[in-house]
């Protein structure tokens, strides 16, 4: 058939949109796949030595043990769903803990309430036992407050050493990082000399290696100058220290409403993306600082205040397929008892007791409320301050996911073996864009622990090489080819 077109004449009309694709998958490259912890724990420099994360793992089990001593008696506490009908007897919720994890598979068709409550608080326990922290922030920032330089900089060399032993050692969590003071006027030469300090001893140390994922995190981010300054100083340090370019990266911190919606109109964190030259690798909502620019009184400041959702709702518009992880704030009500027991004091009175665990209970259901609220609205890691927060951090993700278990297993199943046809799950429908999703839920929990390999494979449809691929595209190309 004839046609007027010749390839020249297509090639000339099509090359600016061609480069127009290519800066549109650079500046959008899509999710790494790459794992992305579920919490940061922040914790002041003073505090910090390379047991810290086994530490605060014990610490999180001796507050489980102590207010909830059973899964039955957490679930209440932090009413997990189809608590309310659990047995409410030492002795019944004995027998029925026991029938469940004898036999989980039939538990979790007959008595679903009981199944997750007490598979949720044994892979707390687990979890706790071999990996109680997922992201530690060693921070010279508000958790460290301002001190005498001297003690300051003998704290950034301390806890480089503290890293370097924990490198050693193998006691360090999978992810871990700095908080240095913000790059303001009053602030800047502090926290420069704090980061050079830090690194300099801690490469020292180390024999010029660095922790797996290790990150600095700059708060108070308000200019994209800010950002390129940062940079900077990253590459003089790499090559200073003999370091591969782009060794160093950063988290920033979202806590002003300008870094939302500028002076012209513009939401900013594109070009704060832009100014991080790709080392950029996570943004955090910090809820206070933000909420407290909204002019929000400290009793109404919350991570689910209205506001800190549009926020986060703009991060989402702005980042999404960006490979910029997001990350919520912090729950600042602690599980921490009022009452204390003395060694050689009276022992604690039945009121003293309950309070106690009326106070401990509450946070942990703040704690649990919105840390869901943060999954639920698309963020999946959160800020965690106290030991007794991971119980429910943890809970919060294991319930979110094997809560949705069913659903995501039936459709990818389903949309994997149809192999990228649109497929029609009650009232839900499937396109190719979803897969990727589909396959992150399965990656995602199993990551932090809320499935077992096994589980994931099993309940995914996919092989363990399938799942290791972490790319929807790559497993549909490999069915195709069989």
């Amino acid at each position: 058939m004839k046609t007027s077109l010749t390839p020249a004449d297509i090639d000339s009309q099509l090359a600016a949109l061609r480069e127009a694709e290519q800066r549109f998958a650079q500046q959008y490259p899509g999710e790494s796949g790459a794992r992305q912890p579920v919490h940061t724990v922040y914790g002041g420099a003073h505090l910090f030595k390379a047991s810290t994360a086994k530490k605060l793992g014990e610490l999180g089990a001796r507050v489980l043990s102590t207010y909830a001593p059973d899964p039955f008696t957490f679930a209440r506490a932090v009413a997990l769903p189809g608590s309310g009908r659990l047995a409410t007897t030492v002795n019944e919720s004995a027998g029925v803990i026991a029938a469940v994890r004898e036999n989980p598979d039939l538990a979790r068709r007959v008595d679903r309430a009981a199944w997750l409550a007490t598979t949720v608080y044994d892979r707390i326990l687990e979890k706790l036992e071999r990996e109680a922290v997922e992201d530690f922030r060693i921070d010279f920032e508000d958790g460290y407050g301002n001190r005498p330089d001297d003690e300051e900089d003998q704290d950034a060399v301390r806890t480089a050493a503290e890293v370097a032993s924990g490198m050693a050692e193998g006691s360090l969590p999978p992810f871990l990082g700095i908080r240095i003071k913000p790059l303001t006027a009053e602030l800047r030469g502090r926290s420069i000399r704090t980061l050079d300090l830090f690194l300099t001893a801690l490469l020292e140390k180390s024999g010029k290696k660095l922790p797996a994922n290790f990150v600095v995190t700059l708060p108070k981010v308000t200019v994209a100058e800010q950002v390129a300054a940062l940079v900077g100083l990253f590459s003089t340090l790499e090559q200073k220290h003999g370091l591969p370019p782009g060794t160093l990266r950063m988290e920033v911190m979202v806590e002003q409403t300008q870094v939302i919606l500028g002076g012209e109109g513009r939401a900013p964190l594109p070009a704060l993306i832009a100014a991080g030259s790709g080392r950029i690798v996570a943004a955090h909502f910090g809820t206070y600082d933000y909420t407290a620019s909204c002019n929000i009184t400290a009793a109404y400041q919350s991570m689910t205040h209205a506001s800190c959702d549009f926020a986060k709702h703009v991060m989402q518009v702005t980042l999404a397929n960006t490979g910029v992880w997001m990350s919520d704030g912090a729950t600042t009500i602690m599980p921490i008892p009022p009452h204390a027991a003395s060694k050689d004091g009276p022992p604690l009175t039945a009121r003293q007791v309950a309070e106690n665990l009326d106070v401990v209970h509450r946070a942990w259901k703040l704690h649990f409320d919105q840390a869901t609220h943060s999954l639920v609205g698309g963020f999946y890691q959160g800020w965690d301050l106290h030991p007794g927060q991971l119980p429910t951090r943890y809970a919060a993700v294991f319930t979110f996911f094997l809560e949705g278990l069913d659903t995501a297993s039936e459709r990818l199943t389903k949309f994997v073996e149809r192999a990228a046809q649109a497929t029609l799950v009650g009232d839900v429908f499937d396109d190719a864009a979803t897969g990727q999703g589909l396959l992150n839920f399965f990656l995602r929990a199993k990551n932090c622990g809320a499935l077992t390999e096994d589980e994931a494979v099993r309940l995914s449809g996919l092989t363990a090489e399938e799942l290791g691929s972490r790319s929807f595209v790559k497993i549909l190309d490999g069915r195709r080819k069989r």
